[in-house]
């Protein structure tokens, strides 16, 4: 028999860590506070601001958002992190936006790798010149060279 104590809290000061584990399949697009390790099957798409691990029996198929993300077992699919770690045994078959990318030396990662880039705002020439209240001068244009040549300083 359990002793139940009213006066503690249910949350601590520790994250929650979500567990999927081997022989179980999850399928649909989820949102994780804290930290989740995935032994089982797990389609779909998954976001969390912590770290996400898949284990040596753990299969991935979809699309992670974490902030570090460890792979033992298999991620197909599309990847969005910090850091980005690939142990021995682990498989990664995925488009990668990461900062940080390792792998141990019995790790496989086939796929493309782009670094993560803060969004920059589009700019569209033609509502530019729309804007523009004065008439354009395109002698400038006309005056530059053909080709620049730059070269390291003190060469």
């Amino acid at each position: 028999m359990g002793i139940i104590k009213r006066d503690v809290s249910a949350k601590s000061g520790r994250s929650a860590v979500t567990i999927i584990a081997q022989g179980n399949h999850f399928k649909g697009d989820t949102q994780v506070s804290g930290k989740m390790h995935v032994d089982g099957l797990f389609e779909g798409s998954v976001d969390s601001s912590e770290d996400i691990s898949i284990g040596r029996h753990g299969c991935v198929r979809g699309r992670i958002k974490a902030r570090n993300v460890t792979v033992s077992g298999v991620l197909e699919g599309e990847l969005i992190c910090d850091q980005l770690h690939i142990e021995r045994g682990g498989q990664v078959r995925a488009t990668v936006y990461s900062d940080n990318l390792s792998i141990d030396p019995q790790g496989c990662f086939v796929g493309e790798r782009r670094l993560q880039v803060t969004p920059q705002l589009e700019y569209h020439p033609e509502e530019a010149m729309r804007e523009h209240s004065g008439s354009i001068d395109y002698s400038l244009i006309d005056s530059l060279p053909d080709r620049i040549t730059l070269s390291a300083k003190g060469s």
